[in-house]
């Protein structure tokens, strides 16, 4: 890699969703973009098919818990075994704790087995009340070589995923970024 290469990793977090997912990956395989997709497994055990068209088309998948627990209102033994259960679902060791939130015991805990994955840009797609233009500027803004950006492919984010994702990723094209997955360890 060129010291004048830059590298951003998209993120994708709590789905897979019928018709969230589709769309993103739809998007993604336009611009040959590969991207990380941390499932709830909940939702991965209701979309089999989609967590193996993630799979097929080269995407990257990890765990955010079975059933997105917020770990600062969790206890320990309740938090493992959710993130447990995502991890037999999702077959991965990458775990983004939902929410970002998790106490230093889970943490300590987790990291044993776990290759926990935070971001650094937060995109909003999530808040219904902003627009994709604001999605766009919230990324824009804030990206940086080697940053990880994290989106959602869930019903509260698909039209925002809708007027931004591909804004998004020209924009960073532009600027010379790559694309790039978050590899296990």
């Amino acid at each position: 890699m060129s010291e004048l290469e830059k590298t951003v990793y998209l993120t994708f977090d709590d789905g897979p969703h019928p018709e969230a997912t589709p769309f993103v990956l739809n998007v993604l395989q336009k611009y040959n973009v590969k991207a990380t997709f941390f499932l709830l497994g909940k939702n991965a055990k209701a979309q089999p098919v989609l967590v193996e068209r993630l799979r097929s088309e080269g995407h990257v998948i990890g765990n955010h818990g079975m059933n997105h627990l917020n770990g600062w209102f969790t206890g320990l033994d309740d938090y493992l075994k959710d993130a447990e259960e995502g991890r037999k679902t999702t077959r991965s060791n990458l775990f983004r704790p939902p929410y970002g939130k998790l106490n230093i015991g889970q943490y300590r805990k987790l990291k044993e087995t776990e290759q926990i994955v935070f971001w650094d840009v937060i995109s909003g797609d999530f808040d219904e009340v902003i627009d994709g233009k604001r999605v766009t500027g919230n990324v824009m803004n804030h990206v940086r070589n080697g940053s990880i950006i994290v989106m959602h492919d869930s019903a509260k984010a698909l039209n925002n995923l809708k007027s931004s994702l591909s804004e998004i990723i020209e924009q960073l094209s532009e600027k010379g970024y790559r694309f790039s997955t978050i590899a296990t360890q």
